[in-house]
């Protein structure tokens, strides 16, 4: 009669192996989807510790296999082998111990893959390749052209995913002023926290008008894929000529459209605060 307890610890460990397998298929599918070189250095790394693994779960097994040959050619003369015999095997099964420790190993290392910021928003933004963006409210502390008269600031928390976007799109900042000097110190506020820095954004693509109309009118001249404002009346003019639009209020507001987004932050949109 076969000893179920024996054979409990290899269905366990067949068990693994197959969870073992999905979870790497499926760790690959993602990684192959937005492979770069950071990627390839995980699939290698993985790959590597995949063997290891394998090796680690497998050697059990084989020792087994090894015993119960040696179980079946040997002659049971006495009491005494027999007994001993089995103390041998008994030590060499995988412990019910083991099998949780290993299976605590696959589980902590195949955790869910958390999706970088860079991923995160070439994915909220459907690969879309042209924005853009007012400058009150979302990129700046400041929410009135009044206010641009006295200074411009820049918001710290913004600055990692406005960066992010220029990486993936083809970014233009409009925004409505008074005056030639609300220009002026908005710009330098862009510089000095570091928008131009990379060269991907240009001061060129930082767009000012006299009228809210007016940033309508270079909204609809750009066609971007996206454009993003503060302004519910902008966002419902423009709804039927954008393909996308996210709508930044304070307070949430409900979808006026199938195509219009909202949020309370740009950052917050793409899920970094």
């Amino acid at each position: 009669m076969v000893d179920t307890s024996k054979e409990e610890p290899f269905h366990l460990i067949k068990r693994m192996i197959s969870f073992l397998t999905i979870k790497v298929s499926n760790l690959l599918a993602i990684l192959l989807h937005t492979m770069d070189s950071r990627s390839i250095g995980a699939v290698a790394g993985l790959a590597v510790a995949v063997f290891f693994t394998w090796r680690l779960l497998r050697s059990p097994s084989g020792s087994q296999r090894r015993q119960r040959k040696r179980h079946a050619t040997a002659p049971s003369t006495s009491g005494v082998n027999t007994q001993s015999n089995a103390s041998l095997t008994a030590s060499r099964v995988c412990s019910p111990l083991d099998v949780s420790r290993a299976q605590d190993v696959v589980d902590e290392f195949f955790q869910p893959v958390k999706p970088s910021l860079g991923q995160i928003v070439r994915q909220k933004l459907s690969e879309g390749r042209k924005v853009t963006c007012s400058l009150l409210g979302v990129i700046l502390e400041e929410s009135s052209p009044e206010e641009l008269q006295r200074q411009a600031t820049v918001r710290s928390s913004v600055l990692e995913v406005l960066l992010e976007i220029t990486k993936f799109c083809d970014l233009y900042l409009m925004e409505q002023v008074l005056d030639d000097e609300s220009e002026k110190r908005v710009l330098v506020a862009l510089e000095e926290a570091g928008v131009f820095t990379s060269g991907r954004l240009v001061k060129d693509k930082v767009l000012f008008c006299s009228t809210e109309n007016g940033r309508s009118s270079f909204v609809r001249q750009l066609e971007p894929d996206w454009h993003i404002d503060t302004n519910p009346e902008i966002i419902t003019q423009l709804a039927r000529f954008i393909k996308y639009e996210l709508h930044v209020s304070p307070l949430r507001t409900e979808r006026t459209a199938a195509n219009v987004f909202s949020a309370t932050s740009l950052e917050q949109f793409f899920g970094s605060i």
